[in-house]
């Protein structure tokens, strides 16, 4: 939350993405990757900050890196409770570090006090999809070895708890240690916590989490803890070397998210259930603004935001799973665009753009983008061109046959060959994983991303262009990747998302024979569903 942002203090930047770096002498510079390029600029604009542009193909840590070993300062000061383990070790290859205690921060930072959390919440196995029990004996053969998590999404699916702690999340805050046996999670003394699951147990901690782990060790005897080094603090890493000693920990990447990440039916049934009512919202949400604007009605940025939350939560949505994207005309070029504004306001002519997400009962979020015309008019030449566009790299990746064993990175280029045969591109993936939490690790699409295609996985489809000071375009759709129903040896996907484009933004000129036909089903089943715009 920006409440508790240091990064936003620091530099006035309020994505929720980025790398900050403060030299002794000129300008903090702040990394930001091509989905905050614009913002940044907005954000950070008259401030000391230099905007530091991180191209597609590079980490924003890396890129900061790069600069520290350019500085070669003797010492460094980081935020051992806001710094990975895995960036910890490239700090040291580079210069001394030093840690940096918040209490050192909050003499010049006024940091507001954390609320009250609420309880955590049990899910039972029907709802979540999988049992802890299942989840265990997938995870853990061994008696001494077990996972430390640090990820608050996965501790919340291990646990089939959800506690709604952080706005747009529904995990909980915590740490956990998973054992053969049993998951002990370690929360806040503060937090109200009735679970009755026996393979669970809550263990109330208040800065004494190396004494509670230390009791476990002399359990367990473990002599293999599995740690994410992307994900483990820094100071927590000096906590758990103290009890465990250096040998026993080992690093995976990979961890829980293996797992996590391939659904079984139960939890797709879940996830399916999620999007079905989240497409009524979104439906339901862009059939309102057109029929006030029609009208002549005042349909501002921030009046589309409030609609969207209203419309969610008719549908029976507790949460927003992130902050709602809405941008008018113009300020859709701004990727993840976070301040919908009140005096800007929908007319017949704009092009707007909607991405929005919810939490259900299940605690799985859901995501869809949707670009539309803000009442009955067609778009100008340009609007539909650039629509159309996009929605063929979205049809094109939708619809792929491909390999089983085929990887993120081999599928995106589907997608945006449509748009680099016009000479487009966009700054940002093509697709990521969603779970517990909207963006989940162990699978996504992208130049970079090489994780493997598994039936099971759950990611989105999202291509875009965005054009500064016109406005942008993005079409986001969530898939289930499936073995082919034919094709032995094949994958394809499960769309989650029936929304109807918008016709009066297509251009059918720029569209194949196939892609008439894919677009011909996919607005049958949304007609079929009461969602398409074709009614």
């Amino acid at each position: 939350p920006m409440t508790d942002c240091h990064r936003y203090y620091i530099t006035g930047f309020s994505g929720s993405v980025a790398e900050v770096l403060v030299p002794l002498k000129g300008n903090v510079k702040l990394y930001v990757d091509g989905r905050y390029h614009e913002q940044a600029d907005i954000d950070c604009e008259g401030l000391a900050v230099d905007v530091v542009k991180v191209p597609q193909n590079m980490s924003t840590s890396k890129f900061l890196l790069n600069d520290l070993a350019a500085l070669a300062p003797k010492n460094i000061a980081i935020e051992a409770e806001r710094t990975s383990l895995a960036f910890f070790n490239e700090f040291n290859n580079i210069t001394h570090v030093k840690s940096l205690d918040e209490k050192v921060l909050a003499g010049f930072i006024d940091f507001e006090k954390m609320p009250e959390l609420n309880p955590i919440q049990e899910l039972s196995d029907e709802v979540a999809g999988k049992s802890v029990a299942e989840k265990l004996k997938q995870a853990i053969s061994n008696s001494q070895q077990g996972y430390f998590i640090t990820a608050i999404d996965s501790l919340a699916w291990m646990t089939n708890c959800r506690g709604y702690h952080l706005p747009n999340l529904s995990s909980f805050l915590g740490f956990g240690l998973v054992t053969h046996d049993k998951v002990y999670a370690f929360v806040n003394e503060s937090i109200d916590c009735d679970v009755k699951n026996p393979l669970v147990e809550f263990i109330k901690i208040n800065n004494n989490l190396e004494e509670k782990l230390k009791a476990l060790q002399t359990r367990y005897s473990l002599n293999k803890l599995h740690i994410d080094p992307n994900m483990l603090n820094a100071k927590t890493f000096v906590i758990l070397q103290n009890v465990f000693g250096e040998e026993v920990l080992f690093e995976d990447k990979v961890g829980l998210i293996e797992f996590q990440s391939v659904k079984n039916e139960g939890e797709l049934d879940a996830i399916r259930s999620c999007f079905q009512r989240s497409d009524k919202a979104i439906y339901n949400t862009l059939c309102w603004v057109k029929k006030n604007v029609a009208k002549g009605e005042k349909v501002s940025e921030r009046d589309l935001y409030n609609k969207t939350s209203e419309m969610y939560a008719a549908e029976g949505a507790v949460e927003q799973s992130f902050g709602t994207i809405a941008g008018c005309d113009a300020n859709g070029s701004i990727i993840h665009y976070s301040d919908p504004k009140e005096d800007v306001f929908i007319k017949e002519t704009s092009m707007v753009l909607l991405d929005s997400g919810g939490y259900f009962e299940s605690g799985f979020a859901t995501d869809t983008t949707r670009t539309f015309m803000g009442a009955n008019n067609e778009g100008s030449e340009k609007q539909k061109r650039i629509y159309t566009l996009v929605l063929k790299g979205t049809l094109n990746l939708q619809n792929a046959v491909f390999k089983s064993g085929t990887r993120g990175s081999g599928l995106d280029a589907i997608c945006r060959q449509p748009l680099y045969q016009a000479g487009y591109d966009y700054a940002h993936g093509t697709g990521h994983g969603v779970g517990v939490h909207v963006h989940e690790s162990g699978a996504g699409i992208g130049p970079t991303r090489n994780y493997l295609m598994h039936p099971g996985q759950v990611v989105s489809i999202e291509p875009g262009i965005y054009i500064p000071g016109f406005g942008g375009v993005r079409i986001e759709n969530i898939g289930i990747v499936t073995e082919h129903p034919t094709f032995e040896g094949f994958l394809t996907f499960e769309s989650l998302v029936y929304i109807g484009y918008d016709p009066l933004l297509i251009d059918e000129s720029l569209l194949t024979a196939q892609e008439k036909i894919w677009l011909e089903q996919y607005e049958a089943e949304c007609v079929k569903r009461g969602t398409s715009f074709l009614l």
